[in-house]
């Protein structure tokens, strides 16, 4: 048996990019998550993925807005990703932030956006996987990711 904190100890020697994934449902209601599980999955067709956690309370808007916007972090927005991290109930309270063309939420500083339809969501053990068409996608600026490695935030990582 493969223990969760070793587990997670090993694991996190792999520095994963940080993603706030974003979405609007049918009434309106804006919803975001940060993932640091975020993949390309196929150039033809174009689709990504991304891995919510079965306890989230976030992935349900998600899913009923049946589609989401992928931004990619920079190393400058780390409060933005703390702050989505977060059980704030308004994340988006006094944030500007532009759209996708299918609406969703863009912030500018991101490195880049990717706008998605939801194709499938699979059962993952205790995540899901889900896969998302790509529609539109574009480079906002910055060069500097925002990384996850061994437990924190980080802008690079020493190797």
């Amino acid at each position: 048996m493969i223990e969760p904190a070793r587990y997670r100890t090993v694991l996190g020697a792999y520095p994963t990019g940080v993603c706030l994934i974003t979405a609007v449902d049918d009434d309106g209601v804006r919803t975001g998550m940060v993932v640091g599980s975020f993949t390309s999955i196929s150039l033809d067709p174009p689709l990504v993925g991304f891995f919510p956690d079965k306890g989230s309370s976030t992935f349900p808007g998600i899913e009923r807005a049946g589609r989401f916007c992928v931004n990619v972090l920079g190393s400058d927005q780390l409060a933005l990703c703390q702050r989505f991290a977060s059980k704030n109930p308004d994340k988006f309270l006094d944030l500007s932030h532009g759209t996708s063309p299918s609406g969703q939420p863009v912030f500018d500083e991101a490195l880049a956006w990717i706008d998605c339809a939801i194709e499938r969501i699979e059962d993952i053990g205790d995540h899901w996987l889900v896969v998302g068409r790509v529609e539109a996608l574009d480079l906002c600026g910055g060069d500097a990711p925002l990384l996850f490695h061994r437990g924190g935030y980080h802008s690079s990582v020493a190797l």
